[in-house]
């Protein structure tokens, strides 16, 4: 692949937030992001889950996420775990960009990234994420090992540092122009302004002396210090919110606009230097609330101020071959790797969980793929497999040690934080998991920690909701109970806590009380009323939670009665009422659903689940255009939801614009080729409307590629299928693009039979089960005098309307399924069925008679109603099976097979690939057994 970049500066603001920039732009405060924006691309950067910065940043430098690369969290324990430290490079298991930019002959600098101490031995300078950390005062402070490589270049790049005592009141007058009012010996938020701005400015000064000195490639410069500025000064930037004192607002209202504002310099001056023939990249790991939506509570818990984040953080890029003043949609973390791989025309890895952002370009690319870097061999600027380490592998070694007594036991408090961080580690696998959809994978490690910590909000919420999401009910009711018992019993009443707070100002009041214990009971009693807060917040969430409980049951009017409760308690609650508007959309009350959603939208205005939610609601009472644009506010703030696309499908094709309608669909069947709804509807409208038969026979494709041979005695076998370069669709303003068009394999299909009750299905199951398929019952209910050969039940079917999770059992297996639960059936399976079609007047006879046997009716009636409504099932059926192109369906008739069980047997042969022997299935007809006839 040709090489798009001659060279490439990335540049990372950790938390930089578009709301802040585009409104600094707007007022020409920040006039280098604005020259990246009006000569480049711009969009959102979604962040991962969970937002914790050096997890963030590693899943930036690899295109993996934590899972693969090893960065679980703040902190780890040490290789012999006598105690914890920062995360390290030493961790990463994967290698990041720089080092296949070694392996591939490329010069890299890397300045501050985060982790990256001890510097790692990259074919160019990496300047670690301690570097500019000042931990003693200036005439003391030198520079910790692995700090710089190549280690020669220590002693310049020490003399380069600002340390924050070295500024002057100068320095600090453009962001507090009132420090001078500040005593300083009460208030130490100036020092944090000094520090922030010393060690941004230590960073700025390293990565400026080595483009000024060095050649390179490649170049990356991380700042965390926007990220740091926004956790100590966003509550004082305007609008001033409640709580917050008049002077400290008056003080530090500034500090914000003040520290994005020097960024953009440091950042014009890179510009500077760098050229205009370098592609620069700015990127953040995810945004900042910086108005209404800042939480007034931070929760009691490791990483709570990640609270403060917000799910989109700043993607802008200019240089050769990139569009210019162009906005794109759908950009995420994981798809930066890939994409500066793609600038140095360099193959993408097909271990990558992210894709290069193709639509930046202002070409066509075609990208070549490897395997896995991991595999390449040849100096890549890593560690030693000797230094590197995995701190969590040895816990449990280090238990046995000491127990053997080889090792000293490192003291209580020690295991206490080791156990502390290697169960927030296990936490955040847990969320990354469940963040990318593998709700199973997260399960284990939340039902550890919920036994760990019985009653712990955090852990149980997600637990539960993971078992929602896997259809697991029953236990995420059980937890629910467990936790909410356990709450309630050790929440603190009002009266507990005035009667603790009186006691702290009886203990201040006392003249013989010793300084130090009042101030250890006054940070107990804070740190009480923070647990407490906590737990009284977990009360009102576990209300909403047993509302999305009864969503998942399939009981909408419940879970909006019980959802209408907590909103009594907290009425101007985001979450409440989308819950709401959901609900409402669940029970076809879509104007109910609207005015839920706008209530969020005044508070939220950057909300995918409301517009997404709207969309669904406007498309439902066939107002298509406002559907449409819900869909599109989707888009742009959450690219990757398919049901926006598939509603935008939707819309574009009754508003007629077909051409637009499947362009639409493709990008959502590129998100999710297993939306088999939508490729059905795609199917009819490349052939009815736009009489495009052959890509309609393309996506046919899809449900007919794999066809897999069920027989009696043979496995079905596997086919390897090629993976292909999997670009994802990303958009912009130019519209709307779908880049793959490569096919999953098919799997094996689920066989049905099916018809309405008593119309041959269960002797159909005998015929199918003597010819030696495996059949899917658990025969609960037994064989009686209406059925003396069995039912071939299987339980789980008659919740298939609100549970459809045990449906991958059934793949190469017979299932029997009523004809009014086959709407039921989820499109992303293939099916074969098997339909028995009966006199309807001999259908209702048999059922009368079944029910009087089993005593349910005393006499035989016949009800006109139901032969009507039975009537209108078989239409139905028969038309929804004409779009069904996942599902093939033979149609047979109980009459002819009683007559003529040899035919049958040869059609249904046939149907299922002709391996049977005819006269096996026959034998199973036995003409007795028919005993109502019309």
């Amino acid at each position: 692949m040709e090489r798009l970049a001659k060279k490439v500066l990335l540049i990372g603001w950790d938390g930089a937030d578009w709301k802040i920039i585009n409104k600094l732009m707007d007022e020409g405060l920040m006039p280098a992001t604005e020259y990246l924006v009006n000569n480049g691309v711009m969009g959102n950067l979604a962040t991962l889950e969970p937002p914790f910065s050096p997890m963030l940043w590693t899943s930036i430098a690899t295109g993996m996420r934590a899972d693969k690369h090893g960065i679980l969290g703040f902190s780890e324990p040490t290789p012999d775990h006598h105690g914890v430290r920062p995360v390290s490079s030493l961790s990463r298991k994967v290698k990041a960009v720089w080092n296949i930019f070694n392996q591939s002959g490329l010069k890299s600098h890397v300045v501050g990234w985060w982790p990256s101490h001890p510097a790692e031995p990259i074919d160019g300078i990496m300047i670690s994420n301690h570097y500019q950390q000042p931990n003693v005062e200036p005439n003391k402070w030198g520079m910790m090992r692995g700090n710089v490589h190549p280690e020669e270049l220590t002693g310049l790049f020490a003399h380069l540092r600002v340390h924050p005592l070295e500024l002057s009141h100068e320095h600090l007058l453009p962001f507090v122009p009132k420090a001078p009012e500040v005593d300083q010996e009460k208030d130490k938020r100036l020092y944090q302004v000094a520090k922030n701005i010393a060690e941004c400015s230590s960073l700025q000064a390293a990565a400026s002396w080595i483009m000024e000195n060095k050649e390179w490639d490649f170049m990356a410069v991380y700042h965390d210090t926007p990220d740091h500025f926004s956790h100590g000064f966003m509550n004082y930037h305007p609008p001033k919110m409640r709580g917050v004192s008049d002077e400290d607002f008056e003080l530090y209202k500034g500090v914000i606009t003040s520290a994005y504002r020097y960024h953009d310099m440091m950042l014009g001056n890179l510009l500077q230097m760098a050229g205009d023939d370098t592609t620069v990249m700015l990127i953040s790991d995810h945004g900042f609330h910086s108005d209404h939506l800042r939480p007034a509570f931070i929760p009691n818990e490791p990483a709570g101020p990640a609270y403060q984040h917000r799910h989109h953080g700043i993607f802008c890029m200019k240089g050769p071959n990139i569009r210019r003043d162009e906005t794109i949609f759908g950009a995420n973390l994981l798809d930066i790797a890939p994409t500066l791989l793609t600038l140095f025309g360099l193959p993408i890895g097909k271990d990558m969980d992210g894709t290069p952002l193709v639509n930046c370009f202002d070409q066509e690319l075609e990208l070549d793929q490897i395997d896995t870097w991991e595999d390449v061999e040849g100096k890549a600027g890593m560690h030693s497999d000797e230094m590197r380490e995995d701190p969590y592998e040895s816990q449990e070694s280090l238990k046995q040690l000491v127990e053997l007594g080889y090792i000293e036991d490192p003291g209580d408090n020690v295991h206490v934080a080791v156990e502390r961080t290697i169960r927030e580690a296990n936490y955040n696998l847990a969320r990354v998991y469940v963040g990318s959809g593998r709700h199973a994978k997260a399960i284990p490690l939340l039902e550890t920690l919920d036994k760990e910590k019985p009653g712990e909000w955090r852990f149980a919420r997600r637990l539960i909701v993971c078992y929602l999401e896997t259809k697991e009910i029953e236990k995420a009711k059980n937890l629910i109970q467990t936790t909410e018992t356990l709450l309630r019993e050790t929440v603190l009443g009002e009266e507990k806590i005035a009667k603790l707070q009186k006691e702290i100002s009886d203990l201040q009041k006392q003249e013989d009380s010793d300084k130090k214990e009042v101030e250890k009971a006054v940070a107990k009693f804070r740190e009480t009323q923070k647990e407490n807060n906590n737990k009284k917040n977990a009360l009102l969430n576990i209300e909403l939670i047993k509302g999305d409980a009864l969503i998942k049951e399939g009981k909408p009017q419940l879970a909006l009665e019980q959802y209408k409760k907590v909103e009594a308690q907290n009425p101007n609650a985001k979450q409440i009422n989308t819950q709401i508007g959901e609900a409402y959309n669940k029970l076809n009350q879509h104007k109910d659903a609207i005015k839920a959603f706008e209530k969020v939208l005044e508070i939220d205005e950057h909300n995918h689940n409301v517009f997404l939610g709207l969309a669904i609601a406007y498309f439902k009472l066939d107002e298509y255009e406002e559907a449409a644009e819900a869909a599109l506010s989707v888009m742009e703030l959450s690219y990757y939801q398919p049901q926006a696309h598939y509603y935008l499908a939707l819309c574009l094709q009754k508003l007629q614009k077909f051409e637009q309608a499947a362009q639409a669909f493709e990008v959502c069947l590129t998100i999710l080729p297993n939306f088999g709804t939508a490729r059905n509807k795609l199917i009819e409208l490349y052939e009815k409307d736009l009489n495009q038969i052959e890509k309609a026979e393309e996506h046919k494709k899809f449900f007919k590629q794999k066809e897999i041979e069920i027989t009696a005695n043979s496995e079905p076998q596997k086919q390897e299928v090629e993976k292909h370069v999997p670009i994802k669709p990303v958009s912009s303003e130019s519209g709307l693009q779908a880049t793959e068009k490569n096919v999953p394999s098919q799997e094996e299909p689920i066989i049905i039979v099916s018809g309405l009750p008593r119309s041959g299905t269960s002797m159909m199951m005998q015929m199918l089960e003597k010819g030696g398929l495996n059949i899917l019952t658990d025969n609960k209910r037994k064989a009686d005098s209406s059925n003396p050969k069995g039912y071939y039940e299987y339980e789980a079917v008659k919740r298939m309307a609100r549970d459809n999770s045990w449906l991958p059992e059934a793949k190469g297996k017979v299932v029997k399924i009523i004809s009014q639960l086959l709407f039921n059936l989820p499109p992303r399976f293939n099916y074969k069925i098997i339909f028995m079609e009966r006199d309807i007047q001999e259908v209702l006879l048999s059922q009368q008679k079944m029910l009087i046997a089993q005593g349910k009716k005393t006499k035989t009636t016949y009800n006109m109603a139901l032969e009507n409504s039975f009537e209108k099932n078989i239409e139905k059926v028969k038309s929804w099976a004409k779009k069904q192109h996942n599902a093939n369906i033979l149609f047979v008739s109980h009459r002819e097979t009683i007559e003529n069980p040899m035919e049958t047997a040869q059609s249904v042969n046939n149907f299922l690939g002709g391996t049977f022997d005819n006269e096996i299935l026959a034998s199973v007809i036995d003409k007795n057994l028919y005993r109502e006839r019309s």
